[in-house]
């Protein structure tokens, strides 16, 4: 408080060309390294101009230009090449949990899949999309009641292509909670792959970053929700200020969160645990009582963050680890696309299944402050690295592309799948450049 605030000015290099672009202050991450956001209402063609100003002073080697053209959100304008595409977005060449998943389809039977998928799954869960994606155009269908979350797929498979062209692909994508394929690659018949957002180490689904990180990349600067990068600029107070308690706060989603209120209500010292909301379990309300909501950005008052699977992998993990806490998480079958990633003792502390050595775990990092921030921190980069937006991005795209290599035979717009539009962006100027003409306007 009381410091000069660095100010950032984003505006469009030529000053023939007007846009607006939205720029919120920058997020302090008080590691000496600030997160700038910003939204543009409009594209530009000969590019921007990015002035950092500490006081009056440019700084940074400031300013910055960023050749054009620059493309808004909506702007339908999608790079033709893959490959130029990824290496500006400095896509990893690998992406270990993408190899895994693979390795149990060496081809990919569309056929099989067309006989198999509706029957078997559809009617049991309900909540499996059929897409198929030709010429950069995106058709679905919705097998079964539960398929509500496809907006959310919708939404991100459509960001991708007005940025990128797709290869054309048939695919089925799970939007349900829990992993749905369980043979093994040694089973008759096999498994088939099926698109998910968590997996599970028993089970064979090729897995894609949760609806919840997508959601929070593009949700950024649009909303009022949490997102991966606000986050980053709240993490509460510094280290040596935090409150030295675990703490926890969710619904009732799992039974291990009412033994954690419990194991809380006997040591309230280590741990500060509440449940917020009943919908399992609610005979044990009376006993167990019922906390109110706390704001996000408010967990990190506290040193300790406690993760506790829900009905799956808990969706909070990846926020807890972009703040400033050390996170125990319990171990669990579930996983999402980054876990792979990370090591227990190096970005988060292991915690036995049942919560047993839980308290031992908190009252470790209490005698063991050094460490316990050395693990916090390093989760904390780590995450940083693996959840940016561009990476969300590349790993979206390096899926679509190697389930494509894998297909045998070429994907269809099949009976009962409609087009999902792009959105209407009348308001906002989008010639696109990359295009090339049309004969008939040569």
């Amino acid at each position: 408080s009381g410091r000069t605030q660095f100010k950032v000015i984003i505006k469009a290099l030529s000053p023939k060309e007007v846009t607006r672009i939205y720029t919120p202050r920058p997020l302090d991450r008080n590691d000496g390294t600030f997160l700038m956001r910003y939204r543009m209402y409009g594209s530009v063609k000969k590019g921007l101009k990015i002035e950092i100003l500490y006081g009056d002073q440019h700084v940074a080697q400031s300013p910055y230009i960023l050749k054009g053209p620059v493309y808004h959100e909506y702007c339908d304008c999608p790079e033709e090449d893959p490959e130029i595409w990824q290496n500006v977005m400095s896509c990893p060449s690998q992406e270990p949990q993408i190899t895994k998943d693979f390795i149990s389809f060496p081809t990919i039977d569309l056929q099989r899949l067309l006989k198999e998928i509706p029957a078997k799954f559809s009617q049991t869960r309900g909540a499996i999309v059929h897409y198929t994606i030709l010429d950069n155009h995106i058709y679905r269908r919705s097998l079964g009641k539960y398929t509500d979350f496809k907006m959310f797929s919708d939404e991100m498979i459509l960001s991708l292509a007005r940025k990128v062209r797709l290869p054309d692909v048939e695919f089925y994508l799970n939007v349900g909670d829990w992993p749905v394929e369980y043979r093994k690659a040694n089973d008759t018949p096999g498994p088939i792959p099926v698109i998910s957002w968590c997996g599970s180490v028993d089970s064979r689904d090729i897995v894609l970053p949760t609806y919840d990180v997508t959601h929070s990349t593009l949700e950024t600067l649009r909303g009022v929700t949490n997102d991966l990068l606000s986050i980053q600029g709240n993490t509460g107070p510094t280290w040596e200020n935090k409150t030295e308690q675990g703490l926890f706060r969710g619904r009732d989603s799992r039974e291990e969160r009412l033994h954690l209120v419990k194991l809380s209500k006997e040591n309230p010292d280590l741990l500060d645990a509440g449940i917020t909301g009943y919908f399992f379990f609610r005979e044990k309300e009376k006993q167990l009582g019922k906390v109110p909501l706390m704001g996000f950005f408010d967990f990190f008052k506290y040193k300790y963050q406690v993760n506790v699977d829900g009905t799956v992998a808990a969706y909070r993990f990846p926020y807890l680890l972009l703040g400033d806490s050390l996170v125990l998480k319990q171990d669990s079958q579930y996983y999402e696309h980054f876990y792979i990633g990370l090591k227990p003792w190096k970005h988060y502390v292991p915690v036995k299944r049942n919560l047993e050595d839980l308290l031992e775990k908190i009252k470790w990092a209490k005698e063991n402050d050094e460490e316990a921030r050395k693990i916090a921190k390093e989760g904390q980069l780590m995450a940083r690295e693996l959840l940016q937006p561009h990476r969300l991005y590349c790993y979206y795209y390096k899926v679509l592309q190697k389930y494509a290599k894998h297909q045998a035979s070429k994907p269809e717009i099949r009976d009962g799948m409609e087009l999902v539009p792009q959105p209407d962006d009348r308001d906002s100027v989008c010639s696109c450049h990359r295009k090339k003409p049309l004969r008939e306007d040569l």
